[in-house]
């Protein structure tokens, strides 16, 4: 377990679930884990448990989104600094296929049996490629794309800089603060 203490951020634009924070982990923190894209960490904030997908910060770090029921079953708030304990997953779990990408596999068969194919990892790589898109239509062509590739044959997404930090189309969300 990395432990570390982390000003709890609020992000300049919440969304439809308003209410969280995030903080950034300490480069130190990030180097413990088994790679600098996506990972799940199973976790503690002043004392409670979580288990969380960290998000690569396009910078060899990562970033973690803390909902609202942590926060507060944490006795927290945005600007409050936390204690934070955190370790990779002994296996990482499979990820949520995104409905719109889930269907697209379920029409290619050929596609569907690559997808099963793949690793874990290769899984999250793909559906982190599909929603880093930050335009629909880009999202729309990412999910043809994977499915042709899949299609081929191809177990994993190719040129796509999993971390953000050769493209920096990765980053952790701007403070409001």
């Amino acid at each position: 377990m990395y432990q570390f203490r982390e000003k709890l951020l609020r992000p300049k634009v919440p969304g439809d679930n308003g209410g969280w924070a995030f903080v950034v982990l300490p480069k130190e923190a990030s180097a413990i884990l088994p790679r600098r894209g996506r990972t799940t960490v199973n976790g503690r904030i002043n004392g409670k448990t979580f288990q969380a997908l960290l998000e690569p910060d396009g910078r060899k770090s990562h970033w973690l989104r803390i909902d609202k029921d942590l926060l507060e079953s944490a006795g927290t708030v945005h600007g409050d600094v936390a204690e934070f304990e955190i370790e990779a997953v002994d296996k990482e779990p499979e990820p949520e296929v995104p409905s719109d990408f889930d269907q697209a596999l379920m029409a290619s068969p050929q596609s569907r049996a690559t997808w099963d194919a793949t690793t874990t990892i290769a899984r999250i790589d793909w559906i982190h490629w599909i929603e880093s898109a930050k335009q629909a239509k880009t999202r729309i062509k990412r999910i043809q794309d994977a499915c042709n590739m899949l299609a081929e044959g191809k177990k994993r997404v190719c040129c796509f800089d999993t971390s953000g930090f050769y493209s920096k189309a990765l980053s952790a969300p701007k403070t409001a603060d």
